[in-house]
This record gives structure tokens, sequence and C-alpha cells, in this order.
């Protein structure tokens, strides 16, 4: 599970990227226009391809996706 910290920097980046001319990973309706809302959908809908990397307090690292699921582990 993502922190509400991961997941407003994730939903932040991506704020940023559609802003700037990314194109947009869900299909939209006619009534949604504002990029918040357009992050908030490709969010829920776990559309987006970014890894969370977690620092555990070991020196490990652990890598999660958007839907807060375990991808990957690397020792120290």
């Amino acid at each position: 599970m993502l922190t509400r910290f991961e997941k407003a920097r994730i939903m932040s980046a991506r704020a940023l990227q559609i802003a700037m001319g990314a194109p947009v990973l869900v299909k939209l309706s006619e009534t949604v226009k504002r990029v918040d809302e357009i992050v908030r959908m490709e969010f829920e809908k776990g559309a987006l391809p970014l890894t969370v990397v977690r620092e555990m307090p070991d020196g490990s690292k652990v890598f999660l996706n958007v839907k807060g699921e375990e991808v990957g582990k690397a020792e120290k």
C-alpha cells in the first residue's frame, strides 16, 4: 500500500507531465477537462507506468507499482 505522500508525489508528477503535453493513458469522457481529474482517473485505473522505490530501515529497497503491489526487492 502506498502512503499518502507517495500518492501525492506520483499524482503531482503525472499532472506536470500531462500539463507539458504527455499523452493521456485512459479514455476520457467529454466532461473531463481538468488535469487533476485526468490524473485521478489514471491513478484509480492503475494505468500509470511509475514505480515507487521505498528504502527500508535495514538499507534494502522495495519497489512498488502504483497499485501498491510489490514488484521487486534489492538488498543493501
